[in-house]
Formats: structure tokens, C-alpha cells, sequence
């Protein structure tokens, strides 16, 4: 038997490994399946040395919340890290995600995720590790496990056999702007009918239809993709 060739590694270091559970499923899912991804969620808590498995505690001078504790954190990356990795840290600090960077990350053979929760982590584990930290947008959540899933799912879809080249090609910001409205069965509904360049069959229409669309949709949602 031929042994298949795996395409990325993804470990996921986390306080709630079950909050993980939709990556087996619908397209991720298939993609572990065929080889082309292979998650490994690992618990935090496993590498605590406090006897209550304790992964927090107060912030040095005072604060709202609780941090993260380093010993937990740099013990659990230990346990998976190697120098050719990259690690991963969800943040509102962080790079904002674009498709660009998405695709960037998808050129790596080996990723490591650090959920952080409560109010963050110590800050020395950003100087024990080479860490990019990376924001999916201007507002902040209760963890790490939200953004990490919307990265992972983002940067799979340009793993090589995840999706259908094709599907890559003309959708949101592949080509700067927003993708055109589409349409399937049936041709009308609620009296609400397919336009007719769809049905027509006069391919060249179509493409210059779906390239007015794409305009004007980017023009009334997101012009600054425009400037």
C-alpha cells in the first residue's frame, strides 16, 4: 500500500480541546480523511504541574481577570515545537487576517496553534518562542478557540487537495474584488427569477456580467479593496 503523503500538521494547544470537535467534520473532516491535514488537539492542562491542574492565575500589579501562566504554555509547545514549525497565537494585537496571509500559512508543512483565554498569557512566552501573532479582526473574544478555527479554516482552503482549484479562483478578494452573486435551481422562486445572462448560454456574457457584478458589489460593500 502506498503511503499517502501528508500535505500540513496542525496542533492545537488549548484549555477546551471539545470546542475543537467541527474540524471533523464537513470539508476539514474529508481533508483529515484523504491525508491532506492532520489535526492534534492537546489539552494545556495536561502539562500543569499545580496538583488541581491549575493554568491560571493573578497579573502582577494588580488587574481585572486572570492570565494564562507560562509553565503550562511552554511545557505543552515543548512537547510538539521543532524548528521548522510556525506557532501561532490569536490575538486582537496580532497582523489582521487577509486572504493573502491565509495563503501564506498555507505554505507551511507544520502549524501550531496557542489558544490563549481569560484576560491573555504571560508575556514571557512570546520571548521564549518565536511566536506570530495574528487578529481576525478589531474586537476581542472570551478565547483563543473562535479565531484559531476561522485561521485553520481559512488557510486549509489553499492546502493543496482540500478544495477544487477552480472554486479558488474566482471568489471573494482572489482577484481584489468581492465575489459576483450566484444563482442554482430553480429559475424562479417567490417570483424571483435567475437573470437572464445566466441561462443564456453565451459564456463571454456571463463572465463580463459576473465581472460588473463583482465590481459594483465591492463598490457598495468594500471600496477600499478599490483604492
Amino acid at each position: 500500500m502506498t503511503e499517502r503523503k501528508l500535505s500540513m500538521k496542525i496542533d492545537i494547544l488549548t484549555l477546551f480541546p471539545e470546542a475543537f470537535a467541527p474540524l471533523k467534520t464537513s470539508i476539514l473532516g474529508r481533508a483529515e480523511e484523504a491525508g491532506k491535514l492532520e489535526f492534534n488537539i492537546v489539552n494545556i492542562r495536561d502539562f500543569s504541574k499545580d496538583k488541581h491542574k491549575k493554568c491560571d492565575d493573578y497579573p502582577f500589579g494588580g488587574g481585572a481577570g486572570m492570565l494564562m501562566t507560562v509553565q503550562p504554555l511552554f511545557d505543552a509547545i515543548k512537547s510538539v515545537y521543532d524548528e521548522s514549525c510556525q506557532i501561532i497565537f490569536p490575538s486582537p494585537v496580532g497582523q489582521v487576517l487577509t486572504a493573502k496571509k491565509a495563503e501564506q500559512l498555507s505554505k507551511h508543512t507544520h502549524l501550531i496553534f496557542v489558544c490563549g483565554h481569560y484576560e491573555g498569557v504571560d508575556e514571557r512566552i512570546f520571548q521564549l518562542f518565536p511566536i506570530q501573532q495574528i487578529s481576525i479582526g478589531d474586537y476581542v473574544l472570551t478565547g483563543g478557540e473562535l479565531p484559531t478555527m476561522v485561521i485553520v479554516d481559512a488557510l486549509a482552503r489553499f492546502v493543496d487537495g482540500v478544495i477544487a482549484k477552480e472554486s479558488l479562483e474566482n471568489e471573494s478578494f482572489s482577484n481584489g474584488l468581492l465575489e459576483y452573486p450566484q444563482y442554482t435551481r430553480p429559475q424562479v422562486f417567490e417570483g424571483i427569477c435567475v437573470p437572464e445572462v445566466l441561462v443564456s448560454g453565451n459564456h463571454a456574457e456571463v463572465d463580463k456580467w459576473r465581472q460588473q457584478q463583482s465590481l459594483q458589489r465591492t463598490k457598495a460593500s468594500r471600496s477600499d479593496l478599490l483604492q
